[in-house]
């Protein structure tokens, strides 16, 4: 998942298969004594030779645990295949409302067109204004398709919708980069910020939930002491998911209380540190300034925390959703952005214009209520389920 967490080395299906067949091994048969043949030669002396008996460990292995093996591997994959088809129907379908802008229009735009002209260009740069994919992305990409069709490299239907998604993907890609690991023995703090009603506690209850499920321990910092209902929000995620929760009284520091995360993480052996922080107006400076001393206190116990920096943006509020971007980087530099809520929007096409304004990759985007739709940014399955039919 992006490196969050230590993951834990899988095998291959066919050493998995492999090991299944070589448990409870059967012991060997017993040699067979081969018999002496004695053949008297036209010099009269006797000719003694081994004559070979097939000896039943010499035979064909028999196929039964190996067999079962491979069958069992087999139906993994199809078990595996089947969820990722049911997945990505979700995805898709949480995209329904953008996809009915972009996908449906666009795909009406050069329907029974025989070749791509200007006003085609024009009515596009309106699609892509409407779903919020924001005006200087939106230039980029017209700008790079008038090019292509001046070039005659985009002028049918098909080339030209290729040239698009190239395009799209370009935007999306650019800005991918790994999460910062932590040296051995120390956990991974991910220090999660945004503004009210973003959906933050949420967030790190389904990422705590998928993180434990993979095998890491999870701890959880109580870093929002503002809200009064804030701590038992997350308390209820960490009685859900069996993960400690590190709290203090409403109005308590927000920097003490994760610094003292950090440290019973640490003593605890615990894999990742999810650090809550309380919503904040990207314009409060001085709301803004206590992310800083959050991070200033971290490094007292651990020089590279936090690890993570993730702005969780809600997408439904559109291109502010991209101010918010721009001046929680200017403030703390982020490191990973979770873009939620994209089921409740047509304006999904706002990760473009952040992708497109900051060096910042999309770590996680919201589809769902379920705790399986938080789902890990992947551009071109976004992109499948974007623009698929």
């Amino acid at each position: 998942m992006f490196g969050f967490g230590k993951k834990k080395q899988r095998q291959t299906e066919a050493e998995d298969a492999l090991k299944d067949a070589s448990l409870d091994p059967q012991p060997s048969p017993a040699p067979v004594a081969e018999p002496l043949i004695v053949d008297l030669q036209g010099d009269g002396q006797p000719s003694i030779e081994h004559k070979r008996t097939e000896n039943p460990s010499d035979a064909a292995p028999d196929q039964g645990r190996l067999g079962d093996a491979i069958a069992r591997a087999a139906a993994k994959r199809e078990e595996e295949t089947s969820q990722q088809r049911r997945l990505f129907a979700g995805l898709k379908s949480g995209l329904a409302r953008t996809r009915a802008v972009l996908n449906a229009d666009i795909g009406d735009l050069v329907s029974g067109r025989t070749e791509i002209d200007e006003d085609l260009l024009e009515e596009l740069e309106m699609l892509l204004l409407a779903a919020d994919v924001g005006v200087p992305a939106t230039r980029r990409i017209i700008d790079d398709l008038a090019y292509r069709v001046k070039r005659r490299e985009a002028l049918e239907p098909d080339a030209f919708l290729a040239a698009l998604r190239r395009e799209l993907a370009s935007l999306l890609v650019a800005s991918q980069a790994p999460v910062k690991q932590p040296t051995a023995g120390r956990p991974q703090v991910i220090l999660m910020v945004g503004v009210n009603g973003a959906g933050k506690t949420t967030t790190i209850g389904k990422l705590a939930r998928q993180l434990k499920d993979e095998g890491n321990s999870v701890m959880l910092a109580a870093g929002d002491t503002f809200r009064a209902a804030a701590v038992e929000q997350l308390q209820s995620w960490g009685e859900r998911n069996q993960v400690p929760v590190i709290a203090q009284h409403t109005g308590a520091d927000p920097a003490s209380v994760i610094f003292d995360a950090l440290q019973a993480a640490t003593a605890r052996g615990i894999d990742v540190l999810i650090a809550d922080t309380a919503g904040r107006l990207h314009t409060k400076s001085n709301l803004m300034e206590e992310l800083r001393k959050i991070a200033r206190v971290l490094k007292k116990l651990d020089a590279d925390a936090p690890h993570e920096v993730m702005l969780v943006v809600d997408a439904t509020a559109g291109q502010n959703a991209l101010q918010q971007a721009v001046q929680f980087n200017d403030t703390l530099p982020l490191t990973g952005i979770t873009l939620t809520k994209l089921d409740g929007t047509a304006k999904g096409g706002i990760i473009f214009a952040i992708a497109e304004r900051l060096p910042v990759p999309f770590r996680f985007i919201g589809v769902g209520e379920q705790v399986e739709d938080l789902r890990p940014f992947e551009a071109e399955t976004f992109l499948d389920a974007l623009l698929s039919p």
